[in-house]
């Protein structure tokens, strides 16, 4: 794939006033156009590598001449500029980075001039798209780069620093080098076919196939984990009204979010908040209470409560300690159990609390675990602030896994790369059934080079500018 030869110029700093903003220009022309507008000690094309140096900026013609339009009002801005030349630098290209004052008009100001004197205002992500193009970084890295960023938990950015540092993407290389070697040696035979001389034993290459199809497999088991700690987990209150779900999310709050009253049915529509619990992140959602009604808004909450238990990572049904089970809370269980199909009885996601016990106890665990099965049943009080550390934990065991987590581990965080790797699981099948049939080792290599160009795709290797646009499309400007 070509790597663009024009240079590219954005504000990397969010929009908005502040005590400094950072503009950053990448390509062959980077320190020329910004020597234009510099006025320090020394020239910039003079400049030493990794150095920041003083001046000012200055409205100039493309000669670096004063404007004459300007007058008096020439000098724009006291700046510290920084100076990284190829192939030191985070795009591999020269890249020039000016620190002016915060405030979005002086900034924009600065990029008008960048762009007027031969820069092109940058497209979202493409600096990370040039560091990828250049070898500076693979794709998985690149990922990486934008879930640093977006990190909302210590665990969300200790996992987006691991990919960003190799972890995954060495995991892929390793593999990806042991088909090509496997895939080499049968090709290799092939072409000493007739002298009769041979290069891979059947049963070797069986293992060898087996051996790359265990470790996707298990590559493939931490997507859902890895997701969790990319995005959140989508953790879903549900319950029948006045059970205290509200109050519940209020506690895990901290803070009076959720209006609570007396009176069943006063959340009438979903509500989602951030929670940050041990280093893992969770959007809390507080739903109505699941109810028959002829109410046309709690009918509407109903159906949008429904449709959040269908994609909720963990659901946790609250009940109320006071008052012994009911008619609506079976129904409930039996409607998500409906909603979210058999596989999610194994109840490994779903978590009970039986809320209220500050009052007399007429629910009990046991009542919980006839309905729920084997799943985690809490004891709590939202009103007073009982139970919640026992919560906290299982909400974090829960979301992450009886492996929990582990930085030295290789995760799969996103869809892109679960796709990849499926489908290179499957061509890696294919080629185990042409070894067990006997077949030509020709057909066994077609596979083989099918699984590692799939795995080509994870990290970059093999790709096209339709899937880099979507990746980097994602990206905020200026990074």
């Amino acid at each position: 794939m070509t790597v663009p030869e024009d240079t590219i110029a954005a504000i990397s700093t969010p929009s908005g006033s502040g005590g400094i903003a950072v503009l950053r220009v990448s390509g062959p022309s980077a320190i020329p156009i910004v020597d234009k507008l510099f006025r320090g000690k020394k020239r910039l094309s003079e400049a030493q590598s990794h150095k920041a140096y003083f001046g000012q900026i200055v409205d100039a013609n493309r000669n670096g001449q004063a404007n004459p339009r300007c007058g008096a009002s020439r000098f724009l801005d006291e700046v510290i500029v920084t100076i990284f030349r190829a192939p030191n630098s985070y795009t591999r290209e020269d890249v020039v980075e000016i620190s002016c004052h915060g405030g979005q008009f002086l900034s924009s100001r600065i990029l008008d001039l960048l762009v007027n004197h031969g820069a092109r205002v940058a497209e979202p992500g493409e600096f990370s798209k040039r560091a990828f193009l250049n070898g500076r970084l693979d794709l998985s890295q690149a990922e990486a780069v934008a879930d640093i960023i977006r990190a909302k938990s210590e665990l969300n950015l200790r996992a987006a620093l691991s990919q960003y540092e190799g972890v995954f993407s060495n995991r892929i290389k390793n593999l990806r080098q042991e088909l090509v070697d496997t895939c080499s040696l049968l090709e290799l035979e092939l072409d000493f076919a007739e002298e009769d001389v041979e290069f891979a034993a059947k049963t070797e290459v069986e293992t060898k196939i087996k051996g790359v199809i265990q470790n996707i497999e298990d590559l493939l088991s931490t997507f859902e984990r890895g997701r969790i700690l990319r995005e959140g987990a989508r953790l879903v209150i549900v319950g029948r009204p006045n059970v205290g779900k509200s109050s519940l999310m209020n506690a895990l709050l901290k803070e009076e979010r959720a209006i609570v009253t007396e009176v069943p049915g006063t959340t009438r529509d979903v509500l989602e908040e951030q929670l940050n619990i041990n280093g893992v992140y969770f959007r809390v959602i507080d739903t109505a209470g699941v109810r028959t009604t002829k109410n046309r808004i709690e009918k509407e909450g109903v159906t949008r409560t429904l449709k959040q238990i269908q994609e909720a990572d963990i659901l946790l049904f609250l009940f109320d300690g006071s008052q012994p089970m009911k008619e609506q809370d079976i129904s409930l269980v039996e409607q998500v159990f409906a909603l979210r199909g058999q596989k999610d009885g194994s109840r490994k996601r779903m978590i009970a609390a039986i809320n209220k016990i500050d009052l007399k106890r007429k629910l009990t665990n046991s009542d919980i675990q006839d309905l729920l099965g084997d799943c985690p049943t809490l004891e709590i009080s939202a009103k007073e602030f009982v139970g919640f550390k026992e919560l906290e934990d299982v909400l974090v065991g829960v979301s992450l896994g009886d492996s929990g987590y582990s930085q030295d581990e290789p995760l799969v965080t996103n869809l892109r790369q679960k796709v990849a790797l499926e489908h290179a699981t499957q061509s890696l099948h294919v080629a185990l059934g042409s070894v067990k049939r006997g077949l030509s080792w020709e057909f066994v290599a077609i596979d083989l080079r099918g699984a590692a160009n799939q795995l080509g795709e994870v990290i970059g290797a093999v790709t096209t500018e339709d899937i880099l646009g979507n990746i980097f499309s994602k990206f905020c400007i200026g990074k």
